[in-house]
């Protein structure tokens, strides 16, 4: 008899579990990963970090589901990029137009440190309230540039680099002691673009002057006691009254739950047929390099290898369910051969269906080049992106190596087979060399650039240069198509495929475990697209133990002689 009462009241307490209100939770203390794991040591070091898709996609499904009655997201210290907060904030600015109670909670918003973009964040919520010994770090932006030139000089170590052009600044860092005026000149907008943008959201999500934000900014950081009385924050409070309170105004057996295990839920009872025809998603993500994607045990970020993202639009060009392709691109760059051969992928899948492209927090330099031949480009107005122009060159270490009683001896056959050599600089001869290169990779990246993009040779190379825009600047400029994120882009894609609003999006490639463990077919074959842990298992350690005459494959390896 006990045992039929325990049963029931299980089933009991599900059937209510399904019906009663629901308020979606985020914590964002640990932040987000912006897509699927890469590969297995990838899932394992993300497994507590809510991935964006889900959060987007469920706050979107969310908005007209009528079980749930709140949003409450936990904002932390841990740094997430200013484009993907334009994303969530976009997102919970449409969740909150559904009538539903948004409320952000922060325990502080920098803690002696600057707190400006989780506050910016915070700002889109209806209700926002901060632990009573938190802060409000709302202070501005600020980009700070070191320059190791002197430092390099006192070690005995010369750059030899080159670069095209005055804007691309990255190997000022090592060749300068300060700022030139084009490197100062455009960092001065990107502060000023990012500082508009934050101020006229801060200014719509607290409902005041713009102005009023702005002195604001020069007044803080704010304790807590502050930032209320500015109407910074709505109150001071720990968080189980945060929760208690949602949870009243939810309805007093609201059962909480996150937004992505709520998404995840959702889609299972949506399952979509196989067949069904939907949207390929197809990320790249990190450094671009030849190969596949992937990362060293031993840390640095992930990687964009151009193998695995080309087999990725290859498999989603060819498979006859797909009608269209969203490629999300958040990288700073990389290898020029990598990145021409995931363009000319996406060059060869707009021929047969349409590309999309969906800019990240930063698309730039490679991220640019392998984004540009899409039908459109999306991007946040926060999103760094352009920077198109090449650098190149190598450390000169013969005076450091002389100093520390190392010497060297380079026989060679051919009169540049030494070229490379870190041991010593270049010659005028092989300066030329390296000119002809740059000048090479330049005039291929500003032609396509005007090929793609609709501009004539002139008006691109004007735009290019090595800068770096802004989202927003980008697209007055011609070099992005829209102000957006991920969602708008997935329904563009739909739109432009004659897709119903709902049409399923398919991460690129999804193989079954099977065919995981059976490898590839060919370089056809969609499971050719997976990542894999890198067996060049120095990691970020790779140049330092190449220089030293360690063996690539890592450290539990046999020494043997390299030939350069």
């Amino acid at each position: 008899m006990d045992a039929g009462k325990a049963i029931f009241e299980t089933v009991d307490k599900l059937r209510q579990r399904r019906t009663a209100p629901l308020v979606l939770e985020l914590d964002l203390t640990e932040g987000l990963t912006e897509g699927p794991p890469t590969d297995p040591l990838t899932a394992v070091l993300s497994i507590r970090k809510p991935r964006l898709s889900d959060v987007l996609g469920g706050l979107r499904r969310a908005r007209t589901d009528s079980r749930v009655k709140a949003l409450v997201v936990r904002i932390g210290s841990n740094p997430i990029g200013l484009a993907m907060v334009q994303e969530l904030r976009e997102a919970v600015t449409r969740f909150r137009a559904s009538g539903k109670l948004t409320v952000a909670f922060g325990e502080t918003f920098g803690e002696f440190a600057s707190g400006t973009v989780p506050y910016y964040l915070a700002s889109a919520f209806e209700r926002v309230y901060l632990q009573p010994s938190g802060d409000v770090g709302l202070t501005g932006v600020a980009l700070e540039q070191r320059f190791l030139k002197g430092a390099l000089t006192k070690l005995g170590v010369g750059v030899a680099m080159g670069q095209r052009h005055e804007y691309k600044t990255a190997p000022n860092t090592f060749t300068h002691d300060h700022m030139t005026e084009p490197h100062r000149e455009s960092t001065g907008r990107i502060l000023e673009s990012v500082v508009d943008e934050l101020v006229a959201g801060i200014a719509e999500g607290r409902r005041l002057d713009p102005g009023k934000v702005r002195e604001l900014i020069d007044r803080g950081p704010f304790i807590g006691a502050e930032a209320q009385e500015a109407g910074l924050v709505d109150g001071l409070a720990y968080r189980d009254e945060v929760y208690d309170e949602v949870k009243r105004a939810a309805g007093a057996d609201a059962h909480l739950q996150y937004v992505a295990r709520y998404a995840k839920a959702a889609n299972l009872r949506r399952l979509p047929q196989p067949t069904a025809p939907g949207i390929a998603l197809v990320h790249g993500i990190g450094q671009i390099r030849t190969g596949r994607s992937g990362r060293s045990p031993l840390g640095g970020c992930g990687a964009m290898g151009s193998d695995t993202v080309s087999a990725a639009l290859r498999a989603a060009r060819r498979d006859d369910h797909v009608k269209a392709v969203v490629f999300r691109v958040d990288s700073p760059g990389g290898s020029y051969v990598a990145s021409d051969t995931i363009w000319r992928e996406v060059v060869l899948t707009r021929k047969v269906k349409p590309v999309i492209v969906s800019m990240g927090d930063v698309a730039a330099s490679g991220g640019y080049f392998v984004s540009m031949a899409a039908d459109r480009i999306f991007a946040q107005p926060g999103t760094l992106t352009g920077s198109i122009g090449v650098f190149g060159g190598k450390p000169v270490l013969a005076e450091l190596l002389e100093r520390i009683g190392v010497t060297s001896e380079l026989m060679a056959e051919g009169v540049n087979a030494g070229m490379f050599s870190t041991s010593r600089e270049f010659s005028p001869e092989q300066w030329q060399r390296v000119n002809a290169w740059l000048d090479r990779i330049y005039d291929d990246f500003v032609g396509k650039v005007a090929q793609g993009r609709g501009l004539d040779r002139d008006r691109a190379h004007e735009l290019a240069r090595g800068r770096v825009w802004t989202g927003a600047d980008a697209r007055e400029r011609g070099l992005v198509d829209e102000l957006g994120g991920l969602e708008d882009a997935l329904a563009a894609a739909r739109k432009r495929a004659g897709l119903a609003e709902d049409a399923p999006v398919r991460h690129f490639p999804k193989t079954h475990p099977l065919e995981r463990l059976r490898g590839p077919e060919s370089s056809e074959d969609k499971t050719a697209a997976l990542a894999r842990v890198r067996l060049d298992a120095w990691g970020p350690l790779a140049r330092l133990s190449a220089e030293l005459g360690l063996p690539a494959a890592g450290p539990l390896s046999t020494p043997w002689l390299t030939i350069r």
